[in-house]
């Protein structure tokens, strides 16, 4: 078993078909045995009652969005199977001491399963666990691997991993003569660390320039962003980045102004005014996490993979945004299926 306790160290980081897709992409290993509190599951039906902790990294919107599709698969689950699931969704606010005390709590408590949303909320869970072996099934972590989320017996979940050249692929799809690209993220963010690095060595390839600007604040993004605009950019990429997304609704307006499109990394950017991405839908993802916890705590992990990547291939489009900056997103629909959305605040 993998020790975990480095974990602690770690500064504040990010994020039913199973499988890779053209929008997704990663591999998966197997775990190898049974979890559980007692370290076997508890027997499924005959009325039989489950606690679990949903603890989100941090809030906003995808992770909301996620949480929410969690307890809605949850209650379903319940349903369908005549047992109870009691559940408890609490935010860690991106602070990594009191992630461990929701994950601590959850463990005294006696939970079934903790499902962490993103990266970080997964680690400390991770180590929390150890001692117990309670499920740990995270959401949303885009390279399980590289977060050291791999090879433990009692963690598994799901993966939202980016396909990072078919992102780029849709920023000259829509501007074949864009010459220099921004890459706007966090450099505390464990899942921008692999598409960055994917999306300069794809810009590199082409021979195409690009300026990095990265923030670990709202106001440093609003900063970073503003510094992209200034250095005429022709559009920005942002991977599933949640301190960046946490402040989308800050910097789109001025982005739009700028006539800059923001290719990001999850449907929620899109959702609150950036133009386009192709990835997963995160209320699919997280009925999947549900379906995946309901399994540890009723089947064991014995059978289960370290992960499970789901299924993208989903091209989300801001009409707002598309008609503000003057684009025709009809370049996309030979490159999937588009979904046309509206800017919400949320």
């Amino acid at each position: 078993m993998k020790k975990l306790n480095k974990v602690l160290s770690l500064t504040a980081a990010a994020a039913l078909t199973l499988s890779l897709t053209a929008c997704s992409g990663g591999t998966q290993g197997n775990a190898q045995t049974p979890a559980g509190n007692s370290g076997t599951p508890a027997a499924a039906g005959d009325g039989a009652t489950y606690k679990v902790a949903v603890i989100k990294q941090m809030d906003h919107a995808s992770l909301d969005e996620i949480a929410n599709a969690i307890t809605a698969r949850l209650d379903e689950i319940a349903a369908e199977n005549g047992v109870t699931i009691e559940y408890e969704v609490t935010s860690g606010q991106g602070d990594q001491s009191v992630l461990r005390q929701l994950s601590d709590q959850a463990i005294a408590d006696g939970v079934d399963a903790i499902i962490p949303i993103a990266t970080l909320a997964a680690q400390v869970a991770a180590v929390s666990a150890e001692e117990s072996k309670t499920p740990v099934v995270f959401a949303a972590i885009s390279d399980p691997a590289a977060a050291d989320l791999t090879g433990i017996d009692y963690v598994t979940g799901t993966s939202d991993a980016l396909d990072t050249s078919k992102i780029m692929d849709m920023i000259f799809a829509q501007d074949p003569d864009a010459s220099k690209i921004g890459l706007l993220y966090s450099l505390s963010e464990a899942n921008s660390t692999t598409p960055i690095a994917d999306a300069k060595a794809y810009l590199d390839e082409k021979g195409i320039s690009y300026v990095e600007a990265t923030a670990n604040t709202n106001d440093e993004v609003i900063a970073a962003a503003s510094s992209l605009i200034a250095a005429g950019v022709d559009a920005i990429f942002t991977p599933t980045d949640n301190i960046i997304m946490s402040a989308e609704l800050a910097i789109y307006e001025d982005l739009i102004a700028a006539g800059i499109p923001h290719y990001t990394g999850a449907d929620s950017f899109v959702r609150n005014g950036a133009y386009a991405t192709c990835g997963v839908n995160y209320t699919d993802l997280g009925a999947q996490t549900a379906d995946l916890a309901y399994e540890a705590m009723t089947s064991g992990m014995s059978d289960m993979e370290d992960f499970y990547q789901v299924a993208g291939g989903i091209i989300t489009v801001n009409t707002e945004t598309a008609q503000g900056l003057g684009l025709d997103y009809s370049v996309f629909d030979a490159m999937g299926t588009v979904v046309p959305v509206t800017t919400t605040e949320d």
